[in-house]
């Protein structure tokens, strides 16, 4: 099964590629979007699958995982932790 919130997820992604084509005023093909959205949904599932199967747990807990764990080496590479 899929964790609710990584199905989800194409939505929020391709806002967030809306808001980096406004801001950088170049704008890019469906064919493009899609394209990087397949990228990073692809990549996304992958990270949950290999945390669920190393850590024998289910996805849904193995989203929150790698999700916790994002967070904390941002928190080290900006010198919070």
């Amino acid at each position: 099964m899929i964790p609710d919130f990584l199905c989800n997820g194409g939505g929020v992604t391709v806002s967030y590629f809306e808001s980096v084509q406004n801001d950088m005023n170049y704008y890019w093909t469906k064919e493009e979007v899609l394209e990087r959205l397949d990228t990073k949904m692809t990549l996304a599932f992958k990270d949950v699958l290999d945390m669920a199967k190393g850590e024998k747990v289910y996805m849904r807990d193995a989203a929150y995982m790698v999700a916790i764990a994002r967070v904390v080496k941002a928190m080290e590479l900006r010198g919070w932790l």
